[in-house]
């Protein structure tokens, strides 16, 4: 039997495409605000490196709502929200209970919604300029091209640790 040759290229093509969204996935994310890099682990190495965006006050560890800093600290990737106003989001488990008791004694909120996302839904176009500045409010932005690989290498439930 002779089968043609435009259904053999179809499914190589389409065998090409399965195998291009294999994404090998992380044990752990390290995140180094100095760098501005995001880092994808595999058993203690990396094997993806991404540029990221941070919070408009980036230094320092957040201390409360609407400071615009990004936590610093080992936390838990513990849930993926594919509706979010930004290109896919992956929740950060900020506050901790030591930031919660931080806060509290100081008397303020410690603020939440810490997140790994992409650009604002609508502004991609603009996402090579944003990401030379830090805009969130504390959360870490990448292209969403690198968020679309992010999001596929991280599964809920990954450790990620944030260094100054």
């Amino acid at each position: 039997m002779r089968v043609p040759l435009l259904v053999l290229l179809g499914l190589a093509l389409l065998a090409a495409s399965a195998s291009a969204r294999f994404v090998e996935k992380a044990d752990l994310v390290v995140v180094q605000k100095s760098e501005s890099m995001l880092y994808l682990m595999r058993e203690g190495a990396a094997f993806a490196a991404f540029p990221v965006a941070f919070g408009r006050n980036p230094e320092g560890h957040k201390l409360q709502e609407g400071d615009g800093r990004t936590p610093e600290g080992r936390y838990t990737l513990d849930f993926k929200k594919e509706d979010s106003a930004f290109h896919k989001a992956i929740r950060i488990s900020y506050p901790n209970e030591e930031d919660m008791a931080r806060a509290a004694a100081r008397g303020v909120e410690p603020g939440g919604l810490i997140m790994i996302h992409g650009q604002r839904n609508g502004f991609d176009w603009l996402s090579l300029e944003f990401q030379y500045s830090n805009w969130t409010e504390g959360c870490i932005a990448l292209r969403n091209e690198y968020m679309d690989y992010v999001w596929d290498a991280i599964d809920e439930g990954t450790l990620i640790e944030i260094f100054p």
